[in-house]
């Protein structure tokens, strides 16, 4: 088990600049509050999830076929789980005990044990299975075949894929929302494409005006809306998800990539590969950018806790290590 670095060195390492580009605290609407120290070696991440009844996040370390997992609450890495090439996305699922993560290199979506941290079985998942989602009312797992441009249908009963939705373009992020009890999936032909999971049939396709190359997809259910990273044009979309129209357009890094949404402030993160994290409000007054900043190398994953705000990115390479860097914005924090 690894431990922390004592937060001692870590504010005079802060301080004084050497952690691998992140700024001084008087410097940036962000606090770091730790680095956490990974294994793996310097290789890429991807997706992070977190349950957050067990306090745990779950980390997909693509370079290294390994899923990290943290401790939210007692903050330390509780273990690795091995055997998963590739790893691109991972989904916590507690009601079923289950973690499912999306091994790339092998076509296959790995089931994982909570408990016992254990591969349990393997799902033949299309081409290059990426981002997961899960609908429970019918309880199906669905996956982002981004390159056989669909999504894959799995039954979480008896772990067999059951369908495969043509989505008409390389196929990004897919979410559910909890709403319309839809599966949402931003495609890169520049498409929102809806599809019902009682019949796993496309509902509905809608242009994301102005969005080039839709990839990450957040979803804020009590507001209506839907969040769309363009990776072709470095912007953030807003759609209305009662008319299926944008409302608004900003300017993010260059690459964005995963977003995460805490719903109990209306915040929203976007994570870039140049970067920058660009965080937005969604309030009466529509949506709007309240900070940004440079938060560390390849910084395109992020997670947030919205039991206590706390932002996670697992960054590549820090001084020669990989590490979970543990945020909150100053704004919040109230420091």
């Amino acid at each position: 088990m690894r431990r922390l670095i004592s937060a001692v060195l870590l504010a005079g390492l802060f301080a004084v600049g050497c952690t691998g580009g992140a700024r001084a605290a008087k410097d940036s609407p962000f606090r770091v509050v730790r680095d956490v120290p990974l294994g793996g070696g310097t290789s890429r991440f991807d997706y992070q999830s977190l349950d957050q009844q067990a306090h745990r996040l779950y980390v997909a370390h693509l370079g290294a076929g390994i899923v990290t997992v943290f401790d939210t609450e007692a903050g330390f890495v509780v273990g690795d789980v091995g055997g998963v090439p590739g790893a691109h996305g991972v989904l916590a699922v507690p009601e079923l005990g289950r973690i499912y993560a999306s091994a790339t290199d092998a076509h296959q979506v790995a089931v994982v044990d909570s408990a016992k941290l254990a591969v349990l079985g393997r799902i033949p998942a299309g081409d290059y299975p990426d981002g997961l989602a899960y609908a429970p009312d019918v309880g199906k797992l669905y996956v982002s075949d981004e390159h056989g441009k669909a999504d894959i249908v799995v039954d979480v009963q008896s772990n067999q894929a059951v369908a495969t939705v043509a989505l008409g373009g390389e196929a990004g992020n897919t979410q559910y929302d909890p709403s319309s009890h839809q599966i949402l999936v931003a495609v890169h032909s520049g498409q929102l494409v809806a599809i019902d999971p009682t019949t796993d049939l496309v509902a509905g396709r809608y242009e994301v005006t102005g969005c080039r190359e839709p990839h990450g997809l957040a979803i804020d259910p009590a507001r209506r809306l839907a969040f769309v990273a363009c990776q072709g044009n470095a912007r953030l979309v807003v759609m209305d998800l009662t008319t299926m129209q944008v409302v608004s357009s900003h300017d993010v890094g260059r690459g964005p990539d995963v977003l995460a949404f805490d719903p109990s402030l209306g915040q929203l993160y976007v994570a870039a590969e140049s970067g920058p994290l660009t965080v937005f409000v969604a309030d009466d007054g529509g949506v709007r950018e309240i900070a940004r900043d440079t938060v560390g190398p390849n910084a395109h994953s992020v997670a947030v806790d919205p039991a206590t705000h706390h932002i996670y990115l697992p960054l590549t390479d820090v001084g020669g290590q990989p590490v979970l860097r543990e945020l909150v914005l100053a704004a919040v924090s109230g420091q």
